[in-house]
């Protein structure tokens, strides 16, 4: 439906722009609890651009409808302005008051205007806060997408963080694991050990899961899956850090790692690597 004949919405914003905008600025101002991460100029403008963008859709959108074509300058704006005020580390509350303070001014207003007719009050109420609402509603919904985007980019941060591939000697990388190993950072994990297999020419991989609080027969998977991969690239791979516990339990489970050298400590695999690319190790004679 399009904008009703009898509505005076478009009317009263335009009569009233200056009183709507001053009277919005100073709720803003009034509520505005960042005042060191928002600044007053800065706050003013967006309200001034705002208040343009919606007379403009007003007058020739649908009123029930902010999804309309008429509406798309002022969903972009509102769109930028949650992710503004997310990334400067405002609420969800705080970022959509910007919406909804604009209510009270514009519901005085529309008072004024109605004044000698109840019935016109009424219904162009009810259309402004229907209104208001689905904007406020864009806004809290702009907001929460870029946490998202925020969160999953800092979990894919700290995958690789995770998963760091360490250069021991030349032709030995060592591959530490710390926590549980799901199929997510184990793709990771995998990429970044066979790209850094290629980069060195590396002949042998140490997997330390010293880290690894539990081995289940998922992890058991993941890290065959490693295994293979490493091989393929033309790798071979150490498992280090095979506790006791982790031991009985891939016994238990059945797991076959009949084919995979394990050791119990990575000072133990360092030492099988270095025998695998021909390097050997002595100590000094003690001096009498």
């Amino acid at each position: 439906m399009g904008l009703s004949n009898a509505s005076k919405i478009s009317q009263v914003i335009e009569k009233y722009e200056a009183d709507l905008l001053a009277d919005w600025i100073q709720t803003l101002m009034a509520n505005n609890t960042r005042r060191g991460l928002l600044k007053e100029t800065e706050l003013k403008q967006e309200c001034g651009e705002f208040l343009s963008l919606f007379k403009k859709a007003v007058q020739f959108g649908n009123l029930t409808n902010v999804q309309s074509s008429e509406w798309r300058s002022v969903r972009e704006m509102l769109t930028s302005i949650s992710r503004s005020r997310s990334q400067k580390g405002f609420t969800p509350s705080e970022t959509a008051i910007f919406i909804f303070s604009f209510k009270q001014p514009l519901f005085t207003c529309l008072r004024q205007e109605h004044i000698e007719d109840a019935n016109a009050l009424v219904q162009d109420t009810w259309l402004a806060t229907t209104l208001i609402d689905q904007l406020g509603l864009l806004t809290i919904e702009g907001y929460q997408k870029t946490r998202e985007e925020v969160i999953v980019r800092q979990q894919e941060e700290l995958l690789e963080l995770s998963t760091p591939v360490v250069k021991l000697w030349d032709g030995i990388l060592a591959l530490p694991i710390i926590g549980t190993l799901d199929s997510t950072r184990t793709q990771v994990m995998m990429e970044s050990l066979l790209q850094k297999i290629v980069e060195t020419s590396s002949e042998v991989a140490i997997i330390d899961i010293t880290g690894v609080p539990t081995v289940d027969t998922l992890t058991a998977q993941h890290l065959l899956k490693t295994v293979t991969a490493a091989r393929l690239m033309g790798a071979e791979c150490i498992i280090s850090g095979i506790r006791p516990q982790i031991a009985q339990t891939i016994v238990y489970l059945g797991v076959d790692l009949a084919d995979v050298v394990t050791k119990a400590s990575m000072a133990d695999a360092f030492l099988l690597a270095l025998k695998r690319i021909g390097v050997t190790i002595s100590r000094p004679e003690t001096r009498a």
